[in-house]
């Protein structure tokens, strides 16, 4: 079995895509999903299973756009993978709630930091698929534009720690 951390994009933020975590538990459970956790309100669930990354990935997106009516892309890590994303801020002085790890399907673009657009004092990595962000003034001021996270979802390093602690303990 693998312990798997499920991230979901654009559920429970700013009053769109309701999806109580009662309901994403269920959906999990359903899927065959064992020792299932959600933590926070913002899309996030832990759980062991037999399937591959792929096969979870697909199987949450395929059940979430049936019961939201709409595509939720879901970004996948093992808890290796979660932990080492915890382990590797680039910004580990920095204030966690100012601080994100932004998780993307697949390694950032070569051109990521040449795009990005409206930054003033924000410090930004690259992980493996991740883009670190450290927002200096926090994230209600920045103008900040980073076209290669449009298609992921952002936790702060707060929620990654204690995702990756979750996964640990399963």
């Amino acid at each position: 079995m693998t312990t798997f951390v499920a991230l979901l994009r654009s559920v429970n933020v700013g009053g769109t895509g309701k999806l109580p975590m009662s309901d994403l538990k269920e959906i999990c459970e359903d899927l065959g999903f064992a020792a299932v956790r959600t933590y926070i309100a913002s899309g996030n669930a832990v759980f062991t299973t037999r399937k591959s990354e792929a096969a979870v990935k697909a199987g949450l997106e395929k059940r979430l756009e049936t019961y939201a009516g709409r595509p939720i892309a879901v970004l996948v890590r093992t808890a290796a993978e979660m932990a080492l994303v915890a382990a590797n801020n680039p910004f580990p002085d920095a204030a966690p709630n100012r601080t994100v790890a932004v998780f993307l399907d697949r390694a950032p673009p070569a051109d990521t930091l040449a795009s990005v657009r409206g930054r003033n004092d924000e410090q930004i990595e690259l992980g493996r698929r991740e883009i670190y962000i450290h927002y200096g003034d926090g994230m209600a001021k920045s103008k900040l534009v980073v076209p290669a996270a449009k298609t992921g979802t952002a936790r702060n390093i707060n929620t990654v720690a204690a995702l990756a602690k979750i996964a640990a303990d399963l």
